[in-house]
């Protein structure tokens, strides 16, 4: 086996070991965003009903972290697809060296 192809080897275990960090950090913030917007749906809810300054502050604090949260989830489905798209990269080195 030459060192070229241990090294790709190398380069798609280390991004197979990313891929799977980021697609369990990635269960972990679905799971607490689906909490923050039901969260932010129920404060919502109050401040109209209640329509006083603190339900407002209170709705306006939980759509600021649902809205982060989201954002995060954002970039690490860029990074999912940035990692998968390098990985097949890296299969497709491999395929075309053994050819």
């Amino acid at each position: 086996m030459s060192v070229a192809h241990r090294l790709v080897q190398r380069r798609l275990a280390l991004a197979s070991g990313r891929l799977k960090e980021l697609r369990e950090e990635l269960r972990i913030v679905e799971d607490q965003l689906s909490h923050l917007l039901d969260e932010t749906d129920d404060k919502s809810l109050r401040a109209l009903v209640a329509e006083t300054p603190s339900a407002e502050f209170e709705h306006r604090e939980a759509k600021k972290h649902s809205d982060a949260m989201t954002a995060h989830r954002d970039r690490l489905l860029r990074d999912i697809a940035a990692v998968e798209t390098r990985i097949n990269d890296l299969l497709d080195r491999m395929t075309e060296r053994a050819s």
